[in-house]
């Protein structure tokens, strides 16, 4: 192997990742491993991976490149991304690797990255570790290498978390053949009141079933269809490297992520240390509704996992969710995203209170809405094109919220405009009361864009 130089389109905002061999080979693993185990002060560097294909020549390829630059590794092995956070905390590493690129298609690996006890790093922090990769001037070191199996006591953790009631539930599990499927028979298994069908959990990563990604309502056809046909209470999605979850409704209606994290913070209404709700800016305004009728204080925050983990930590939130199904529990839980934990959750919400999980969306404002639409542009125009948008809300007075992008807001309706942070395109989400409305701000915003994409 030897020392190359990286791409830097596949260092992004809150990961490495990008297609195996094309645009990430064990070169480039070697090379990372070089330049992280050099970079780092502290050289105690814990390392899982997925189940993809790549990730065991990666995984190679990158602890090879650790030890040469001195690196105290505990390799950890096939995990889920939420083993590897709670590998991490429970033993207390600063440092951390984990191989994956969750739910991208089976031909793209990456690497997640931590250089603090809290989430992993983003933004500025990755940009800067890409400057010192492409310096390709590294530490000459002999370090060391030891094995941990972390399976018992992430299963232990987990089952002390939950307290299920009298109801016996029955749910659909739905793996996407992802990394999910190397632990959840042994998690469902611990439980006597849950009755389980398994669909796609076993482990394959050519994802020859459906695209492991549990957001996107296509993606749960089948997983919908089993739960209706075995009339069973819920169904629960689970992304390629287990940290995201999506759910199904008893009627085989799925729900997005934002409609669950309100039934969750029914749930846990009366029960917070700290009483306030954060969610980011895609969610819908039935979350912001069902919240101001409990009257709970809240906060809409970026978008980004990395920046949710780190927000909800750091701010101290008993729980925190984003509109792509990451959801971080810190009541009972360690305080990190973990897309199965989420799903026994809500188990246990319909055990304890004999609900259907329908149920537990009465009383709730509907709106009409479009999904997350993704516009093509380039790297370089994404940015200048919401600053755009932001001039042309100003110049309308419309009222709006810059956290991220931005986000129109009217009595009846809104509208998001934001740079994506993992490719080059415009991520867009309408909102509104009426369909003519909603027709009505999409064709306007939409509108802007497209004039906007052409100068």
């Amino acid at each position: 192997m030897e020392l190359i130089k990286m791409k830097k389109e596949i260092f992004r905002e809150y990961d490495i990742r990008g297609i195996y061999e094309k645009e990430l080979d064990i070169n480039g693993a070697y090379t990372f491993g070089r330049a992280y185990g050099s970079y780092v002060t502290d050289k105690k560097i814990i390392v899982g991976r997925d189940n993809r294909e790549s990730s065991d020549s990666l995984h190679t390829a990158l602890i090879i490149g650790l030890i040469e630059s001195g690196a105290e590794v505990l390799d950890i092995g096939l995990v889920t991304t939420p083993m590897y956070y709670y590998a991490k905390k429970k033993f207390d590493y600063t440092n951390g690797i984990m191989i994956t690129a969750s739910h991208n298609p089976r031909e793209y690996n990456g690497f997640k990255i931590s250089f603090s006890k809290i989430g992993n790093a983003f933004g500025k922090d990755i940009m800067d570790f890409y400057d010192y990769v492409c310096k390709l001037d590294f530490k000459e070191d002999l370090g060391s290498i030891e094995f941990a199996d972390i399976k018992e006591d992430y299963l232990n953790n987990f089952k002390n978390s939950i307290d299920l009631g009298p109801k016996k539930i029955k749910a659909v599990i739905d793996c996407g053949n992802g990394t999910g499927s190397v632990i959840v028979h042994d998690i469902m298994e611990m439980f006597d009141n849950i009755e389980c069908e398994y669909l796609y959990c076993d482990s394959d990563p050519r994802f020859p079933n459906h695209h492991p990604d549990p957001s996107v309502k296509e993606n749960n056809i089948d997983l919908a269809n089993k739960v209706k046909e075995l009339g069973y209470d819920i169904g629960i999605g689970i992304d390629g490297d287990a940290d995201r979850v999506g759910i199904v409704l008893e009627n085989g209606e799925y729900i997005s992520a934002d409609l669950v994290m309100l039934i969750f913070y029914r749930a846990l209404n009366n029960k917070m240390k700290n009483r306030k709700a954060v969610f980011d800016v895609k969610c819908s305004k039935t979350l912001i509704d069902g919240l101001e009728d409990m009257n709970m204080p809240y906060e809409m925050y970026r978008t980004g996992a990395s920046y949710l983990n780190y927000k909800a930590n750091t701010d101290d939130f008993d729980f925190a969710g984003e509109f792509s199904g990451h959801l971080v529990f810190r009541d009972k839980y360690p305080g990190f995203d973990d897309g199965i934990y989420a799903g026994v959750r809500l188990i246990e919400i319909l055990s304890n209170t004999g609900s259907k999980a329908s149920e537990l969306l009465d009383n709730t404002n509907k709106y009409y809405q479009t999904e997350e639409i993704k516009v093509p542009v380039t790297d370089d125009d994404k940015f200048d094109i919401v600053n755009k948008v932001k001039v042309y809300c100003l110049n309308h007075k419309y009222p709006y919220v810059d956290i991220d992008g931005v986000r129109a807001t009217f009595d009846d309706s809104w509208a998001l405009v934001r740079a994506s942070n993992t490719g080059p395109n415009l991520t867009v989400r309408f909102e509104a009361k009426t369909e003519e409305r909603l027709n009505e701000i999409k064709n306007e915003f939409m509108g802007i864009i497209d004039e906007y994409k052409g100068m």
